[in-house]
């Protein structure tokens, strides 16, 4: 692989299937800019990514429909050529029975695990030896609902995210209040609940980031506008609550507002999230020694619907995806102090909702 490696940011979006769907663009470190090296349309509502670095590839989820005719999804995985970012469609494979809205890779490279927040469903799918996907494994419904009586009428899941050490996956429900903790039994290929977290009521759990001590995790709460921090036991397989901290200003009483993602820096300082109403990115500094959160500051998104972002791999820049204003936007990253600082670089593309930069 060549030493003067690119880096890239691969897009998922909301997009119908003859409409581009999926992105790639390299990403200037020095100023911050990004610019367009190929997009694939064909699948609809190509919404999350995730990306294979070493093997060159990309997985989407995808909508579809049954014979029946009912929605379900697909999982879809690409090449994506580290010199031109062309991408190609390497296949596609019927997934879990209800539209998606997660993707995640296990760290063995065997699976892929979909969450469908309309379903309440978390899938196990097989990755090939040689990348492409699989077929479906296995797929847990969950149960049970929340507080709010709108938006936790059932089961919600949204994420899917591994321990450090790869031996368990928390399941975010919004719906339910809780994080579902499972192992993966590769013998069976099946999904195996471990234990179960319950939330405050009426928090709505949605995406999880892990410290990279490996002995916190947090959790950007949807419903609520909160993050909670969690000590994570590693060999027990449990979190538990520490502590909670609302997302938003003080004494904020504007647009009504929903979090979206969450991320940890490299260097375990800050925890960044995103807020959408408000329209911002939340930093806050951590406590290295208790996980504790304390608010840095709060930054325009430069847009509305802040729904995605991400920090790139060497943490000195921030993309926010702002899918209601049909723009990609970039922020430094004070190494210092966490604070954000935008780039003035504002990329117009349709509808985004997930950012990966990747070096390749």
């Amino acid at each position: 692989m060549s030493e003067s490696k690119r880096l890239l940011v691969l897009v998922g979006s909301y997009a119908e299937a003859e409409n581009e769907g999926i992105y790639a663009y390299e990403l200037n470190e020095d100023t911050g800019s990004l610019a367009k090296l190929d997009s694939i349309a064909g699948v609809k509502n190509p919404t999350f990514v995730n990306v294979d670095a070493q093997a060159n590839k990309l997985y989407a989820i995808g909508e579809t429909a049954s014979a029946e005719g009912n929605k379900m999804s697909e999982a879809v995985a690409l090449s994506v050529d580290p010199a031109t970012g062309k991408l190609t469609l390497l296949n596609r494979k019927d997934s879990i029975s209800a539209p998606p809205c997660h993707i995640q890779r296990d760290p063995s490279g065997k699976y892929l695990i979909l969450s469908s927040y309309h379903g309440g469903l978390v899938g196990l799918q097989a990755l090939t030896d040689n990348g492409e996907v699989g077929a479906l494994l296995d797929e847990k419904k969950h149960e049970g609902h929340g507080a709010h009586p709108e938006r936790q009428d059932k089961p919600h899941v949204h994420s899917a995210f591994f321990s450090p050490d790869g031996k368990y996956m928390m399941v975010q429900d919004l719906g339910a209040d809780k994080i579902a903790i499972y192992s993966i039994n590769a013998d069976t290929n099946e999904l195996v609940l471990h234990s179960e977290t319950k939330t405050h009521p009426g928090a709505g759990p949605r995406h999880l980031a892990f410290h990279p001590n490996g002995q916190f995790a947090y959790v950007i709460n949807e419903v609520d506008s909160s993050v909670t921090s969690y000590k994570y036991d590693a060999a027990a397989g449990t979190l538990t609550e520490i502590s909670n901290i609302s997302t938003l200003p003080d004494g904020y009483d504007g647009t009504e507002n929903t979090t979206a993602e969450i991320t940890v820096s490299n260097d375990g300082r800050f925890v960044y999230g995103s807020n959408r109403g408000h329209d911002s990115i939340v930093v806050f500094a951590v406590d290295a020694d208790k996980g504790h959160l304390t608010l840095v500051e709060h930054v325009s998104a430069e847009g509305q619907h802040p729904r995605h972002f991400a920090l790139t791999p060497n943490g000195k820049l921030l993309i926010a995806a702002n899918r209601d204003t049909n723009n990609m936007v970039t922020f430094t990253v004070d190494q210092e102090s966490g604070r954000l600082k935008y780039t003035g670089h504002s990329t117009g593309v349709s509808k985004p909702v997930c950012v990966k930069p990747v070096y390749l």
